[in-house]
């Protein structure tokens, strides 16, 4: 049987971890085209992010003119790569993977979960605007994990917390008591909430199936700590 862990690890699988080569501010500050972004594998797109962030970390992120930027995209858009996040104010994806204006798409949800709405834009995202990978980004120390750890019920809020319960049912009583002061528990339910939502993708929409059988996306689930930067792959 093949488990989630495994299929998001199939997913990944084909994806070789480069070291951050040198790189030069031409080159980085240059807006995607349609050439640009056709001519980027999924694979090339994900280690640009992975190096993307590799500098953020480092603290050598790469300073553009923005405004420039803004003029060279007013007229159309070609980005590389779609990425889901969450609203944490810590968790910025064009800052914490070092892109610019035109690189990448992001939707931004508490909890980084992936609903109706938001499965449509990564559909829009990839078949019909070229994004060549997308990945799903939880981080530690996430508010919205936190909620749901602790069941909370408030507004609106309760509603949304029930697309991060998969995640929860996924805890046994070796993770001991639930509850948000267990940052092992909270972190565990972080990384499968990521996990189970990539995955989910895959079942829920055959655009984005296709694409993936056919090698013309990648989907990966990550991490960001919000102590460090660091994003790791899972």
């Amino acid at each position: 049987m093949i488990t989630r862990r495994k299929f998001c690890a199939s997913l990944l699988a084909s994806v070789p971890l480069l070291a951050t080569p040198t790189v030069s501010k031409a080159n980085e500050c240059a807006v995607f085209t349609d050439e640009r972004q056709r001519d980027t594998t999924p694979t090339q797109a994900l280690n640009r992010l992975k190096q993307g962030n590799d500098r953020f970390v480092a603290g050598q992120s790469i300073n553009c003119d923005l405004l420039r930027q803004v003029k060279e995209t007013a007229i159309s858009q070609s980005p590389y790569a779609a990425i889901v996040g969450c609203i944490d104010s810590r968790v910025p994806p064009e800052i914490v993977f070092d892109q610019r204006i035109g690189d990448v798409f992001c939707a931004r949800v508490a909890g980084n979960f992936v609903n109706d709405d938001i499965l449509g834009s990564l559909e829009y995202a990839t078949e019909v605007a070229g994004a060549k990978a997308i990945i799903i980004l939880g981080h530690s120390s996430c508010g919205a994990i936190k909620s749901a750890v602790d069941d909370v019920k408030m507004g609106h809020i309760t509603n949304m917390l029930t697309h991060i319960q998969p995640a929860i049912e996924k805890l046994d009583k070796s993770d001991g008591k639930r509850s948000s002061d267990n940052t092992k528990l909270v972190q565990k339910v972080a990384e499968q909430n990521a996990h189970i939502t990539a995955v989910s993708l895959i079942e829920r929409s055959p655009i984005l199936m296709k694409r993936h059988q056919t090698g013309h996306l990648i989907i990966a689930p990550a991490m960001h700590d919000v102590r460090t930067g660091k994003v790791t792959w899972l």
